[in-house]
């Protein structure tokens, strides 16, 4: 399959929320509370493209997932309660979503291979992310990609598990 990872067009704001309204819908379905409260929503994708942070997985013209990805910029990590693996610059990754049509084809996996390309590409070597304790996709995901459980922290009042995976650097 030919997909491509880049950022995402204002022009397209209406299919990724689409695509992140099926997975708040799933993660229902699954007993998780994660993304219950309201949260994200349209005005939360509508910043990230506005800010150059929303990021679309596509396969040829289509898209098959979302994902904002950003830099250094999660301040609720600094108040973990663990410790990270590194205390260097990292890429951090919110709102991982992918199409009802294209769940089953490791798309969420290899997303994160190419969050983790874009942290290469800034000289970046370390990934950062969390999810809902009742988030088994994800947790499968994180340990399937050599994702390290750190620690805890907090966002909206509720405690999320908190992963980093550090990459290696090409001499």
């Amino acid at each position: 399959m030919n997909y491509s990872f880049r950022k995402a067009t204002a022009s397209e704001i209406p299919e990724v929320w689409e695509i992140l309204q099926q997975a708040i819908v799933r993660r229902k379905k699954d007993g998780s509370e994660q993304w219950q409260d309201g949260y994200p929503n349209l005005q939360s994708v509508q910043n990230d493209v506005e800010k150059g942070q929303g990021f679309v997985l596509t396969e040829g013209e289509t898209i098959t997932g979302y994902s904002a990805v950003l830099i250094n910029d999660e301040p609720e990590y600094a108040k973990i309660i663990g410790k990270w693996l590194t205390n260097d610059d990292f890429v951090v990754f919110h709102r991982v979503a992918i199409s009802e049509n294209h769940l089953g084809k490791g798309l969420a996996k290899k997303m994160l291979e190419y969050i983790e390309d874009f942290a290469l590409s800034n000289n970046i070597y370390s990934v950062k992310a969390d999810t809902n304790f009742d988030n088994t996709a994800m947790l499968k995901i994180f340990e399937k990609s050599g994702y390290k459980y750190c620690g805890k922290v907090y966002f909206r009042g509720g405690e999320r598990k908190a992963f980093e995976k550090t990459l290696a650097k090409n001499s």
